[in-house]
């Protein structure tokens, strides 16, 4: 794994290896199932460097061996933050025509969103969030 971006904040640790915008373009292809290098063309290196794909070869028959891109599980759970992005552009940033996806609950109908939840799994209201910097107590 390529060696973390420094800084106290993990927010700016993110964003130096999830700053670009082509990054997140580039996980919701992974996510759709592409994985060849003409689908994706930007910013793999950083990707597989930092443990967000990994790259497998593979080889069609009658051509030379090339590389497959892979979402690993650390990329995987950057599913939440494309969504939270999607969400906050649909409600903000709306397109005369609608969302361009719809977040469901697989085999229903039920929307979905995304939102804190507590170590029961019960949803907990954005207000009630506090943001408590490290080695300190709440008070």
């Amino acid at each position: 794994m390529g060696k973390v971006p420094e800084s106290d904040c993990s927010i700016a640790r993110s964003l130096g290896v999830l700053g670009e915008r082509w990054t997140f373009l580039i996980l919701r292809e992974a996510f759709l199932g592409a994985t060849k290098f003409a689908e994706f063309r930007d910013r793999l290196g950083a990707l597989v460097e930092y443990g967000v794909m990994e790259r497998e070869p593979y080889q069609e028959p009658g051509a030379r061996q090339r590389s497959a891109y892979r979402v690993t599980p650390a990329g995987s759970e950057l599913r939440v933050v494309l969504h939270a992005l999607q969400q906050w552009g649909d409600k903000y940033l709306p397109r005369p025509e609608g969302p361009s996806a719809l977040r469901r609950i697989r085999g229903t109908d039920l929307p979905v969103h995304v939102g804190y939840l507590d170590d029961q799994g019960h949803e907990v209201a954005l207000t009630d969030v506090a943001v408590i910097p490290a080695g300190r107590s709440q008070g």
